[in-house]
């Protein structure tokens, strides 16, 4: 049979609808022959320059939990208005341990998710992450893969479409629509991020910690689908419950704790 432009051009619509799953795992080799080909850094280049540190810097938290280095499995959650970032690791016996806190430096906006780009917001869900970046602005950053197949759906039913991007998790101590968390703490969770794979670590970002508080009595305006998505996250949450922290802190209410 002859080929014509036609069949072409459908080969190639259909490759291109099978591969967009997997657009992120597809990317990550050519960045990173990219970088090498420009003299960037690379990924293994940073964990080269600050694994052995993180590692040390680590190792206590780590033997205190009885967890693996590095874990087969890794969670984030940031909590918007306590200002913190947990690390949850597990390993082979797939229990969920609480790793470490970190203060979140600086975050822009107010509670409740992002709708849209330049409303400053950070946003709020359940994410994967998409890259690392070796080479940011900002030290070295983690790229989360905003918007989720959910913020596309409700942003269609809302006729929402530029819904933003590029939201990230990195060093210094300001940002826009970011997590600033300081460079020590970026280099900490880029190695651990890199050593464990990005395809098994999660994000989850919270206006509040549920599994201690409930929404503020003065909680900004939010859409209709923000409560669905609210009881979402809180179930997400209870996956990471640590008897470590004792029994008796829920009473306190104000904040999640610290390690």
């Amino acid at each position: 049979m002859k080929l014509t432009r036609l069949h072409i051009l459908l080969a190639v619509l259909v490759l291109t609808f099978c591969a967009y799953p997997f657009r992120a795992q597809l990317r990550r080799p050519f960045v990173a022959a990219l970088q090498h080909i420009r003299g960037m850094k690379t990924i293994s280049d940073c964990v080269a320059q600050y694994g052995d540190t993180v590692k040390a810097r680590l190792a206590p938290a780590f033997d205190q939990i009885g967890a693996p280095y590095p874990p087969k499995k890794m969670t984030l959650i940031g909590l918007k208005a306590e200002e913190k970032l947990q690390v949850w690791v597990s390993g082979t016996d797939k229990k969920w341990k609480h790793l470490k806190t970190y203060p979140i430096l600086g975050m822009s906006g107010e509670l409740g998710p992002k709708l849209k780009e330049g409303d400053m917001q950070v946003p709020e869900g359940i994410y994967g992450l998409e890259s690392l970046n070796p080479n940011s602005l900002y030290h070295l950053a983690l790229r989360v893969a905003y918007p989720n197949a959910d913020d596309i759906r409700r942003g269609k039913a809302d006729g929402r479409s530029d819904l933003g991007g590029d939201i990230m998790i990195h060093g210094k101590d300001c940002s826009i629509g970011c997590l600033a968390m300081g460079d020590e703490a970026a280099e900490d969770l880029f190695v651990l991020a890199a050593q464990t794979g990005i395809d098994n670590v999660t994000v989850i970002l919270s206006p509040v910690d549920f599994r201690f508080r409930d929404l503020p009595k003065d909680m900004p305006t939010t859409p209709g689908w923000t409560q669905d998505l609210y009881g979402a996250i809180r179930q997400e949450l209870k996956t990471y419950e640590s008897q470590q922290w004792g029994p008796g802190y829920a009473a306190q209410g104000a904040s999640s704790p610290d390690p």
